[in-house]
């Protein structure tokens, strides 16, 4: 049986960042979400934000920011035919290798984990393709030797009301032990962005939630429907089709 989004992450105090890709219990979107969960100063304050091609992390407070380089970035990019979401600056590097005809493979196989000592945070990354094409969902993690693992999964668009989930975090921690194994199948009865978006938000912890986007997918990856939620600001906001 699957599991709901509070069975998969209600138990799990401080997740990290993550990200959903599935589809809709109605079979006529594809959904996508990316959630900020934060315990420090610097990871709290942080607010998305929809831009003309995706959404960008942004300082609330930008005098309270004692290092951009890991919590400031474009976790979406929208491409034609397609919709990238990580949590750091290699949605980047995915993006101009799918737009110079490339693969979110060979792109991420130029990263690695990210270079927070001694956690070694994870890089991750879901792509969500027009119909008939592959989606991916991938994890850059540091093994027992401390080299960089590359796990990828590839994947046929979720069946109606199914959804995978993967984040950085197995728990809480110091240092944080990362994400292992493949992604989790969830059940997502709701369908819409916003459903997707509260159900999500009501999942994380309530201590260390940060931020939240969610959105609905037509057939070609156009984005139909996007809710954001931050935890700081103006909150819960319908930002509109695109």
């Amino acid at each position: 049986m699957l599991q709901t989004l509070v069975q998969a992450l209600g138990g799990n105090r401080y997740p990290g960042r993550g990200l959903l890709l599935g589809c809709g219990a109605d079979g006529r979107s594809a959904l996508a979400a990316y959630f900020l969960t934060g315990r420090s100063v610097n990871s709290r304050n942080r607010v998305l934000v929809s831009e003309a091609d995706g959404v960008r992390t942004r300082a609330f407070d930008p005098a309270l920011v004692a290092d951009p380089s890991l919590i400031l970035y474009a976790p979406v990019r929208r491409l034609p035919g397609a919709l990238v979401v990580s949590n750091g600056d290699h949605t980047e590097t995915i993006a101009a290798r799918l737009l110079a005809g490339g693969t979110a493979e060979a792109a991420l196989d130029t990263r690695t984990f990210e270079p927070d000592v001694p956690h070694h945070t994870p890089r991750i990354a879901g792509v969500a393709r027009a119909s008939g094409a592959p989606w991916l969902l991938a994890i850059l993690r540091r093994d027992a030797a401390g080299a960089c693992e590359r796990a990828y999964f590839p994947m046929e668009r979720p069946a109606p009301g199914v959804g995978y989930l993967i984040h950085t975090y197995a728990g809480d921690g110091d240092p944080l032990p990362p994400f292992t194994g493949a992604p989790r199948a969830v059940c997502l009865p709701q369908s819409g962005a916003r459903a997707l978006a509260e159900a999500l938000w009501a999942a994380l912890d309530a201590d260390n939630r940060v931020a939240l986007y969610a959105c609905a997918l037509d057939a070609a990856c156009g984005v139909r429907e996007e809710w954001i939620i931050n935890r700081l600001g103006d909150g819960r906001s319908d930002t509109g089709g695109v």
